[in-house]
């Protein structure tokens, strides 16, 4: 039996704007699935009048397009729809809940380039959908069998845009930086990548004191991540030690990750906010499990000090879809990936860009230490990711030679406490490889020999 279609990737739908399945057209279908969906879910709206969907965006200049064709789609199946604009993924995953809505919409692709886009979706407790809800959208979606329900012209929903919505995620974001304490006398320099947190994270960070040198805040519908932000950290690097700054903080395009450097100008990654935000909570008791949740591409020098610290550390498949399910099965608070996705359960349902970067300012002002001191907390074995552009998704067991030099490699490196991960992107026509070990020409040489094999017999142009 053939698959049923897919549309969802491993963050909700993403691909080129304009062309399937980010269309105006798939957007209308995806709404009506959608808002069929959850008006199914509960009887009661949690508003207690009609069902509502809010939506929100990134600055890309796509999103009138797709928001419009979303909200189309919703309304014609006789649900409410709120316009918040321009807002980080994560604010869109706190407003829903915080103004009762059914649930939340996205539109962003969030570190691609402008010429993408795409549609996540969220729960009405602002966390991401289950792929069980996932799966009945995407059915109805390509089964048709809801093109017949029509609410009559009554029943048809309304859309309203409300203007408070950056003020409210501005608010939530502060109070995950502790009462009292001020961001006075820190020097930050600030990339928004032009892109969701072009207004939000300046705001806070100024508000709580800080003097912020700021980049990437000009969107103009096509600049979202070109040259800035989280995806070209080395200009924020350049800029903190041309400013002379205490700290730098890059986001992508939608603000739910965040890249940091130190003030000598030191890239500090996600593995590095993990492993000193995680040493952190051990100390303060506040680590539920005592765990750690992040995933296959973390660092297995990570581990060692966490587990050194007394802590533990799970590891779950890319994506931080698949951090947050594991967190949440468990009870766990503190999750994220090396690319810069952290979440604090304790403050946000997802990803948040911006609260990663105030608890890492909150344990610098606690500790009264620099940046690069308190990433020093732990040791990196020898890493080495290559990403390499395909034409096609071709499983892996159909590639001549590859199978064989990726269990070549594994043994090899695996006899010195390494370890290799070869997988396609969810979100990119790539493929992504990660070999880590203790010798770092040895990572080098496997990695050649193993994309190489890749590059010719599927390798885009």
């Amino acid at each position: 039996m053939s698959k049923p279609p897919k549309i969802f990737g491993t963050d909700g739908v993403r691909g080129t704007a304009n062309i399937e399945p980010v269309t105006a057209e798939t957007a209308l279908k995806l709404g009506r699935a959608a808002a069929h969906v959850f008006k199914n879910m509960e009887t009661q709206s949690r508003g207690r009048g009609k069902h509502m969907i809010v939506i929100g965006k990134d600055t890309r200049l796509s999103g009138y397009m797709l928001e419009n064709a979303i909200s189309s789609g919703i309304l014609s199946m006789g649900v409410d729809v709120v316009f918040i604009g321009p807002l980080p993924t994560p604010g869109v995953a706190y407003v829903t809940p915080s103004l009762r809505a059914d649930a939340g919409i996205v539109v962003t692709a969030s570190h691609n380039p402008f010429t993408d886009n795409g549609i996540k979706f969220f729960r009405a407790d602002g966390y991401k959908l289950d792929d069980k809800v996932e799966a009945q959208i995407e059915s109805l979606v390509f089964s048709g069998d809801i093109d017949k329900v029509r609410p009559s012209a009554s029943e048809i929903g309304k859309a309203v845009r409300i203007d408070d919505a950056l003020g409210r995620y501005i608010e939530h974001a502060k109070t995950s930086f502790p009462r009292g304490q001020t961001l006075e006398g820190v020097r930050i320099v600030l990339d928004c990548g032009h892109g969701a947190a072009y207004k939000s994270s300046p705001s806070v960070l100024r508000e709580l004191g800080a003097e912020v040198i700021l980049y990437g805040n000009q969107p103009d519908g096509k600049n979202i991540n070109e040259n800035c932000g989280s995806m070209h950290p080395e200009n924020m690097c350049r800029k903190v030690v041309e400013h002379g700054a205490h700290i730098g903080i890059a986001h992508d395009g939608d603000a739910d990750r965040v890249l940091l450097c130190d003030e000598t100008g030191t890239l500090i990654d996600g593995d590095d906010i993990m492993a000193i935000a995680t040493l952190d909570m051990l100390a303060q008791n506040t680590l539920l499990g005592k765990t750690l949740v992040t995933t296959v591409m973390s660092n297995a020098g990570l581990e060692a000090a966490i587990t050194a610290a007394g802590g533990r550390m799970i590891r779950t498949a890319v994506g931080d879809k698949n951090v947050i399910d594991e967190m949440l099965r468990n009870n766990f608070n503190f999750g994220g990936e090396q690319s810069g996705h952290l979440i604090f359960r304790d403050f946000a349902s997802t990803g948040d860009g911006l609260v990663a970067a105030l608890q890492i300012l909150r344990i610098m002002k606690a500790k009264d230490m620099p940046l690069s001191k308190l990433a020093r907390c732990w040791t990196r074995f020898p890493q080495l990711v290559t990403n390499v552009k395909v034409r096609e998704k071709r499983p892996l067991e159909e590639l001549d030679g590859v199978s064989q030099l990726v269990a070549l490699a594994e043994k090899e490196l695996s006899a010195q406490g390494g370890r290799l991960l070869l997988r396609y992107s969810g979100t990119e026509p790539k493929i992504r490889l990660l070999v880590e070990g203790r010798d770092p020409a040895l990572l080098k040489a496997w990695s050649e020999n193993i994309c190489g094999a890749i590059r010719q017999q599927i390798g885009a142009p």
